[in-house]
């Protein structure tokens, strides 16, 4: 394709003049007809390398992206613009998807947003089949990777999903891929190394700083830095939803307009908290990593780390949101030692108890041939996180042991918008019979007819995907309002035999690799508070980007030398610690039994099996929060 068509779709559609760096050469390589993985800082401009081929491909540009806010921000933006774009999400209203799904059928949808999650919807995988997909669109694709900071395994599917929708091609999209995160993704979308299109993480404008301090100081220092800079918009990062509201009533108290974010609070909230925000309306939002992704706000002059990050891919998303007008700001972390402790115990929370591990495996090789179940009830059965349960059965499906068939719902909530007799005389008589023949099945209520596909394929003896199609068409029309209910999974067994022990051995190592790794991340994100170099060419090297000139900008470089940082909270659990594991163990917690669940509750740690005892409410739950998990693990388990 020429540049021509190029150029007017950008200036008419998007009303830029030039592209940004990469840009350019991700869209020609869409365009060719060729797969590519771009690796852009954040803010460098991802978004245009798909919304602009969307408009010149024939066929509909799906994008999967974790985060309803940016799905909002993005679709908004582009329907301003007379775009056909779409988002699917839980905040979707019955009318809008109805409106939305008879797009999708007409074939005027451009473009359609959708959450991973969504791709565990056997209704929304129906309409799909048989649509020109022009271009597959993943943003945040380092999730896909075991290597990543943020593993999630329904990104693992999205390659095989793509072979089965038959998509023309596919759009990686990430800005915290190192050099073996980058290989991985490479390597699920069959993208060859020439087609990875990578730009400078280097931003001038952004000032990075590193200020060791003592947990009791931070709040002060955060206070003094905000009355030193000229007011502009500002994030505060913090690990805990607890702190997040602290800081925001302490920042608040001493006359600054800040105000919370964290995923503990309602979504109408959050949403106030963002708009007030992007209209700057609030200079000040103290938030855990829930907030920024998606957030397309030119002006914020400053983001300060209250804590330390997670890892250094975190920290260069966060700081990324920093200075997109190209004009100064401020990126500083507040350094103290003792944020390593808390970050340290998430790690192990996810860890799983070696026998509940062993026992889930073994109850799902003893499963057969072909079963479903519920990861949600899995994980309250076994006391293991739903993600680590989703998590176990993507590492034996990559150990050949099973297969997914498909997600699908036990059942439905179906709501008749007009009388089922009025819907049947819209059908010929086979069909219309049918129909009255399945809301037979149904357990009928005063509103809502409760149906369930397996139930009602065995009573009419025909197959569950015309129940699952006949109800998914009715909801398309309009004519009935639907609710899933009961998400399970199929699985087939592709190995008849396994060796259970050999095959749990090694999954056990498996998820204490992956717990190490996430330590070595923390020992990244120390380094690099402590080392001596320049901060800017450490992040650089992290991400693969070579070169050796020092920014000469940094306090690294300004102010030379790094120093260790302070810790002020005690590592090592004492008598009173003693005294209160002595207590929670007299009172016999089923939830509690083995020492890594215990472990995990004196952590502050939650469990399903926990959870489902209340024992959240407990006044002993995280009462030694401040204690290293394997300090705590290993006082659990010391002879006397």
């Amino acid at each position: 394709m020429s540049n021509k068509p190029i150029q007017r779709c950008l200036q008419e559609n998007f009303g830029f003049d030039s592209f940004r760096p990469g840009q350019a050469a991700v869209i020609d390589c869409l365009l060719a007809g060729r797969s590519s993985l771009a690796i852009f800082p954040t803010g460098g401009g991802k978004s245009l390398c798909y919304q602009l081929p969307a408009l010149l491909l024939d066929g509909l540009t799906l994008v999967i992206s974790p985060l309803i806010a940016l799905m909002k921000d993005q679709v908004d933006a582009l329907r301003e613009r007379g775009i056909r774009a779409a988002r699917l999400d839980s905040s979707i209203g019955p009318g809008e998807a109805q409106a939305i799904y008879g797009q999708l059928a007409d074939g005027s949808l451009k473009l359609l947003y959708i959450a991973p999650e969504r791709l565990a919807n056997e209704r929304f995988l129906n309409r799909l089949q048989g649509r020109p997909i022009a271009l597959l669109a993943i943003d945040e694709a380092h999730c896909i990777s075991e290597w990543g900071h943020n593993f999630r395994p329904e990104y693992l599917k999205i390659a095989r999903l793509a072979e089965e929708l038959n998509v023309g091609r596919v759009l990686a999209l990430t800005a915290t891929a190192t050099p073996d995160v980058a290989a991985d993704i490479r390597r699920a979308f069959n993208i060859t190394e020439s087609d990875q299109i990578r730009t400078s993480f280097h931003r001038p404008n952004l000032h990075l700083t590193v200020s060791p301090c003592p947990a009791p100081a931070r709040g002060e220092l955060l206070l003094q830095r905000l009355r030193e800079e000229a007011a502009g918009a500002t994030i505060v990062y913090v690990t805990l939803q607890k702190t997040a509201e602290d800081m925001a009533s302490f920042l608040a108290a001493a006359g600054i307009a800040a105000q919370a974010y964290h995923a503990g609070m309602k979504n109408e909230e959050r949403t106030a908290v963002q708009d007030a925000f992007m209209a700057g309306d609030l200079r000040v939002v103290v938030a855990t990593i829930a907030f920024g992704m998606g957030i397309d706000k030119a002006d914020i002059r400053a983001i300060y780390h209250y804590n330390l990050p997670k890892t250094l891919e975190n920290y260069m998303q966060e700081i990324g949101r920093a200075g997109r007008d190209g004009q100064d700001a401020r990126c500083e972390i507040l350094a103290c030692a003792d944020d390593l402790t808390v970050l340290a115990n998430f790690s192990y929370g996810d860890t799983p108890v070696p026998e509940a591990l062993a026992s889930l495996v073994e109850h799902l090789l003893d499963a057969g041939e072909a079963f479903n179940v519920s990861h949600f009830e899995l994980a309250g059965r076994f006391d293991i996180r739903p993600l680590v349960v989703a998590t176990v059965f993507t590492y034996l499906e990559l150990n050949g042991v099973l297969r997914a068939t498909g997600p699908f719902y036990d059942s439905f909530k179906v709501r008749l918008n007009r009388s089922l007799e009025e819907i049947c005389a819209g059908f010929d008589a086979q069909r219309a019979g049918f129909l009255q023949d399945l809301f037979a099945t149904a357990k009928t209520g005063r509103i809502w007819s409760h149906i369930h596909p397996e139930a009602s394929a065995a009573d009419l003896k025909q197959p569950r995907g015309r129940i699952t199609a006949a109800i998914g068409y009715l909801e398309e029309k309009g004519e009935v309002t639907v609710q899933a209910t009961g998400l399970r999974h199929g699985y087939r067994r592709l190995q008849p035999t396994v060796e259970a022990g050999e095959l749990i051995a090694d999954l056990q190592k498996t998820f204490a690799e992956r717990e190490q790794r996430n330590i070595a991340r923390l020992r990244n994100v120390l380094d690099y508070a402590e080392q001596n170099r320049c901060l800017t060419r450490q992040l650089l090297d992290y991400f693969g980007e070579t070169g050796t000139d020092e920014c000469h900008d940094c306090s690294r470089c300004r102010k030379g030398q790094g120093q260790p940082l302070p810790r002020t909270a005690p590592l090592e659990p004492g008598a009173a610690e003693t005294a209160i594991v002595q207590r929670v163990r007299a009172e016999n917690h089923p939830a509690l039994a083995h020492p890594r669940q215990l472990a995990r509750f004196l952590c502050g740690l939650t469990s399903p099996a926990a959870q489902r005892a209340q024992l959240g409410r407990h006044p002993d739950f995280g009462a030694l929060g401040a204690f290293p998990f394997q300090k705590v693990l290993g006082l659990l388990t010391s002879p006397g």
